[in-house]
């Protein structure tokens, strides 16, 4: 290890601008395949670790979960690391290639498959020449680029089940929230066809019922519109599972400053309306004041 970073240490000193066009092509030439081994062999030690349980003298259980908090790698990175690690065991020709620097870990990570536990199993159950596949798909990887790996992978995948396993929607079904330290929310996923359907159709009914004269958003601005309008929705109908025997509730924090006006006091009264003067009349004497009204008939003035 201390000759490698000897030997980084040299490479962060170099000065890569006096180097002329050819010499950063081919320097990227190296650092890749240097980047291919170095990927190798950190596979090949997290499986070794994996299969000698070395995360628990950490107070880990997998070696997913050491990667995640250790190596500060994402769920998916960490997974398929030791994914990587437990497909090479299997595929002695793609680890040396591997190893070598003529694979990237993510042609690994292609391959991968082929090795799972039902995939193997039936691959044995109906006489395969599992070294033949091995050198087969390290051939490939190492000669053409990674979208002609991946139909090779799929193509036999197809045919050692040509039936393909039995489909599930939910097995496609992913969904992340991410919430930044300014609250901002960013949601990715990925839906099957039935579910995707679904939330289309929901999110389409919403954007079409609000569509005011001179509306300028785009369409992604609608539909994140219509997401926040479905959980109104739903949270205001109180028909949401109960979680923890709690209703799912919103809990706004905000600021003392905002919500105190900086005056102090009751506000000012407003001044009260000035009476308003009637109009002077023609002069009545005291006697046509004082008298009662006429009456036609006598009965009307009983």
């Amino acid at each position: 290890m201390g000759e490698l970073r000897s030997a980084l240490d040299a490479l962060a000193a170099e000065d890569v601008q006096g180097l002329t066009p050819r010499q950063q092509l081919a320097g990227i030439t190296e650092l890749l395949e240097a980047r291919n081994r170095i990927d190798a062999q950190l596979s090949r030690r997290v499986r070794a670790a994996e299969t000698q349980q070395a995360a628990e003298d950490d107070g880990q259980k997998t070696m997913r979960s050491w990667l995640r908090g250790h190596g500060r790698l994402s769920p998916g990175a960490a997974g398929q690391l030791v994914r990587n690690g437990r497909a090479l065991q299997h595929l002695p020709e793609l680890e040396a290639a591997f190893a070598a620097g003529a694979v990237t870990a993510e042609q690994v990570a292609v391959i991968a498959p082929v090795t799972a536990a039902e995939r193997w199993t039936a691959a044995l159950a109906q006489g395969v020449d599992l070294a033949e596949v091995d050198r087969t798909l390290t051939a490939v990887a190492a000669g053409r680029d990674i979208a002609q790996l991946s139909r090779v992978v799929h193509h036999y995948l197809s045919r050692l089940d040509p039936d393909g396993p039995e489909p599930d929607p939910t097995d496609e079904r992913s969904l992340t929230v991410s919430t930044f330290a300014d609250g901002t929310v960013v949601v990715r996923g990925q839906l099957d066809a039935v579910g995707g359907e679904k939330l289309k159709t929901a999110l389409e009914a919403v954007v079409q019922a609000d569509r005011p004269r001179g509306d300028r958003r785009t369409r992604s601005q609608q539909l994140a519109d219509a997401v926040v309008q479905l959980a109104d929705n739903q949270l205001a109908s109180g028909d949401l599972p109960v979680l923890r025997t709690v209703k799912p509730n919103v809990v706004v924090t905000i600021p003392a400053a905002d919500l105190l006006d900086p005056s102090t006091g009751p506000p000012p009264r407003r001044p009260a309306p000035a009476a308003r003067s009637r109009p002077p009349g023609p002069a009545r004497s005291p006697a046509t004041a004082a008298s009662p009204p006429s009456c036609s008939t006598s009965t009307a003035c009983r």
